[in-house]
């Protein structure tokens, strides 16, 4: 991957909040009628024909296939747009209790490919063997009719080369929210019929639709992050349809749709930039515990390394000599975005200490070699290689323009920003610039679902919550678990994004829950499998999900 290339991928992470081989398309009509609450007109149930997913041996455990399902729920004989899906069989199919639906998160993240990576080791074997695991690409999303803001992906390589992660200064800002309105244009010339019904809430709409497709009563359901919103609307359209839901990593609802009356931009509204510094500090403070464990004691206490390095790359940017021969120019702003994305698994914190021990030591004008481009540190290529798993497509992170209130003062972004940075220092700026394009937005989606969150969905519900979480930070835990009439919380001491591959113990509360629907007291506690800076297994990988 070129440098230009990953900025652009990190420009597509801060403006927003796993390809496989072509899908099997197989679509066909069931006789059975459906009821869309707020709809006065019938469905039909599609079909659907499992099949290959090509001829990759990784996937030969999986099955895949595409439904249509209307592109308007009200008109639903009208056109229709396609929804790619995968299923990982159930071990044991005599005892199977049903399927496993799941979102990964984004707004934008392939559940088709969540489930080709994930579901094999995401999943305990109990998990496995009861349940299909099926996932999705929502409607607007990879293989699903995705939207897109350039006719090719060479014209959007064209158009986004150079975009910083987020805007640094005031000549950056004005030419970042000039990028945001030309973006704002595009998306809405190239994929306007597709913007206009690409609402969480027409999701939920064919998710529930996929849920009879597979011949279940009632959906049971995991989501991580903005899975969490996506599973509250569904709730909130179909509470009678729950077996289920596990509900990890929350996204406030009210926070998210701006129904809660906040007007700041939804990137401030979400307080990521919050939650980022909190883990960034657990970040350092462990490294220090760490002793010889963590690269930046070497060098002295790690909060003044990253500090005084943080300050030198605002003047100085190193340029970082990649395993392809190129050179990439890390910026402040690159090292805000780097450090952000490797702040959701604590299995990562040593290569990212270790990444900002090589830039310290680069960046210091006393060092011989710094004066020659540097070699990547191992945080930087690994980032490189899971940001070649997804979609760079910008029409998978516009969800909340057409659906979520805006400002409606994208001019006042750098006082937002400043203000946020004030708070969070480094990772509030950042995140305060999420969604600008969002702001230039004409189109809304009329069927959109925007509160009250408040839900009657009499079964209990699972709610996890990270005590340090960079993207859906733990203080809006307890908050969502109210709008629940029976949600048993559970919190996981610890650091990173959900507990996906973190913890035994929520494992183990997942699927007594999910297989026989016994459910933890409320504010239970589960610890994470191992300390931040204790050796990896050996052939343990961490999971990580896409940049919230």
């Amino acid at each position: 991957m070129t440098p230009r290339t990953i900025l652009r991928r990190l420009s597509a992470a801060a403006v927003a909040l796993v390809l496989l081989t072509p899908m099997t398309a197989a679509v066909a009509e069931a006789k059975s009628p459906v009821q869309i609450p707020g709809q006065a007109r019938q469905l039909k149930v599609p079909a659907i024909a499992w099949g290959s997913c090509g001829a990759d041996p990784k996937l030969k455990p999986f099955q895949c296939a595409s439904v249509e399902v209307p592109t308007d729920y009200d008109n639903p004989r009208g056109a229709t747009t396609t929804i790619a899906l995968t299923r990982l069989p159930a071990g044991d199919p005599a005892h199977k209790i049903g399927t496993l639906f799941t979102n990964p998160g984004g707004p934008g993240g392939s559940g088709v490919d969540f489930v080709h990576n994930a579901a094999q080791v995401a999943y305990t074997p109990e998990l496995r063997a009861k349940f299909d695991i099926l996932g999705f690409d929502p409607r607007g999303v990879g293989h699903s009719d995705p939207v897109t803001c350039y006719p090719t992906a060479a014209e959007e390589a064209k158009a986004t080369a150079g975009w910083p992660p987020f805007p640094v200064g005031a000549k950056e800002e004005r030419q970042f929210i000039v990028d945001g309105a030309k973006l704002a244009a595009h998306c809405q010339t190239t994929s306007p019929d597709r913007l206009a019904h690409f609402s969480t809430a027409n999701v939920a709409r064919d998710m529930d639709l996929l849920r009879q497709a597979v011949g279940d009563t009632k959906l049971t359901y995991v989501g991580y992050s903005y899975g969490t919103y996506l599973g509250a609307t569904y709730a909130k359209l179909f509470p009678k349809n729950v077996r289920a839901l596990v509900l990890d990593g929350t996204l406030s609802p009210e926070s998210y749709s701006g129904s809660n009356g906040d007007k700041n931009p939804v990137g401030v509204r979400l307080k990521q930039g919050e939650g980022a510094s909190d883990t960034y500090e657990q970040f350092l403070a462990e490294c220090k515990k760490a002793g010889a464990n963590c690269a930046l004691n070497k060098l002295g206490d790690p909060k003044t390394v990253v500090e005084s390095t943080f300050t030198r790359l605002k003047t100085h940017p190193l340029d970082v000599a990649l395993p392809d021969g190129s050179t990439l120019k890390v910026t402040y702003a690159l090292a805000v975005a780097l450090t952000f994305s490797n702040l959701y698994d604590p299995a990562g914190f040593p290569a990212l200490a270790d990444m900002w021990a090589q830039f310290a030591q680069l960046s210091n004008p006393n060092q011989a070699k710094a004066k020659s481009a540097a070699k990547a540190p191992q945080a930087l290529i690994e980032w490189n290689r899971r940001k070649e798993e997804y979609s760079t497509s910008f029409g998978t992170v516009l969800q909340p323009c057409v659906e979520a209130k805006q400002s409606g003062r994208p001019l006042a972004y750098p006082a937002y920003a400043a203000a946020a940075d004030r708070r969070a220092p480094h990772f509030g700026s950042y995140r305060a610039w999420v969604g600008l394009q969002c702001e230039f937005f004409g189109i809304k989606d009329a069927d959109a679902f925007l509160g009250p969150w408040q839900n009657q969905v009499k079964q209990p519900v699972l709610v996890f919550g990270t005590r340090h979480d960079p993207a859906t930070p733990y203080e809006a835990t307890r908050p969502y678990a109210d709008l629940w009439p029976d949600a048993r919380m559970v919190t996981v001491e610890g650091f990173g994004h959900t507990t996906l591959l973190k913890s035994a113990c929520a494992d183990r509360i997942t699927t007594e829950y999910l297989t026989d629907l016994k459910a933890p007291a409320d504010g239970s506690t589960c610890n994470q499998d191992r300390k931040a800076f204790d050796p990896s297994p050996t052939g343990k990988k961490a999971l990580t999900l896409l940049p919230q």
